[in-house]
């Protein structure tokens, strides 16, 4: 594996860090993790994150590649991308374009030559509701063209669904969508560990026995969900916002990079 000497990160909410926060309020998250163990190990190490919440694919392919594509230098430098799960989610989501738009993508990253990362969406295992079985629909195709994109242009995948521990509900933060701070440490320990680099090595170990609240209070905490997360997301879907409209990447240009913590 070469020296890692930069890390562009290219993507949407997940890659933005949320729901993993610095003390001081702002999302820290996988990617700025993985700066933080880079930044140990190169005098020159930089650091540039273009993630915005809410992206859709073709705004990711529009808007970050490019400007990654500037920064590109060979195998030394790392490229993270995590992009097309909006579209997935979205009404009208149409699977050839995506499929397409994705391996456009990185193709012309891969023409760089960088060490490239490309990511699966973690997909219910033993799925037994309606909104489980759709979700495996729309996202199985969607990892199996990520695979194959992989394949074709010598990226590695992170897959998803290759550790049970990825399935753990404490993985996720209480949106039930984005990463737990818990989830956010496993997945950079992953990314480090793709790379040869040193990581928590308990990344892909269960958890603790998971005990399920009562039903009454889970009764309740749907419903705290459904008011918190699902209707403000159902209203963005209806108005055609973005939670993501306005915001600007956090790390929009290189960054000599030191841990903030």
């Amino acid at each position: 594996m070469a020296s890692i000497t930069r890390f562009i990160a290219l993507g949407d909410s997940l890659t933005e860090g949320l729901s993993d926060k610095y003390p001081d309020g702002s999302y820290r998250g996988w990617a700025d993790r993985v700066a933080d163990v880079l930044a140990g190990h190169s005098s020159d190490f930089e650091y540039a994150n273009f993630a915005i919440r809410g992206k859709l694919l073709e705004q990711v392919a529009e808007h970050q590649v490019p400007l990654a594509l500037d920064l590109i230098e060979g195998q030394n430098t790392l490229v993270t991308f995590h992009a097309g799960a909006n579209n997935v989610l979205r009404p009208g989501f149409e699977p050839e374009s995506v499929s397409s738009t994705y391996r456009q993508a990185v193709a012309k990253i891969s023409e760089k030559q960088p060490t490239l990362l490309l990511f699966t969406v973690r997909e219910v295992s033993n799925p037994k509701t309606k909104t489980q079985h759709y979700w495996n629909q729309r996202f199985g195709p969607f990892n199996e063209n990520v695979k194959r994109v992989a394949a074709e242009f010598g990226a590695t995948v992170m897959d998803a669904n290759s550790r049970e521990v990825f399935g753990d509900p404490r993985m996720l933060a209480k949106d039930r969508l984005h990463l737990s701070t818990e989830g956010h440490r496993r997945v950079a320990a992953a990314v480090l560990s793709a790379i040869q680099m040193p990581h928590d090595a308990d990344w892909q170990d269960p958890m603790s026995p998971y005990k399920p609240a009562p039903v009454p209070v889970r009764v309740v905490g749907s419903v705290a969900w459904g008011v918190a997360f699902l209707v403000p997301w159902a209203i963005r879907r209806i108005t055609r916002k973005s939670s993501g409209d306005g915001r600007v990447a956090k790390h929009s240009e290189l960054v000599t990079w030191s841990p903030r913590i």
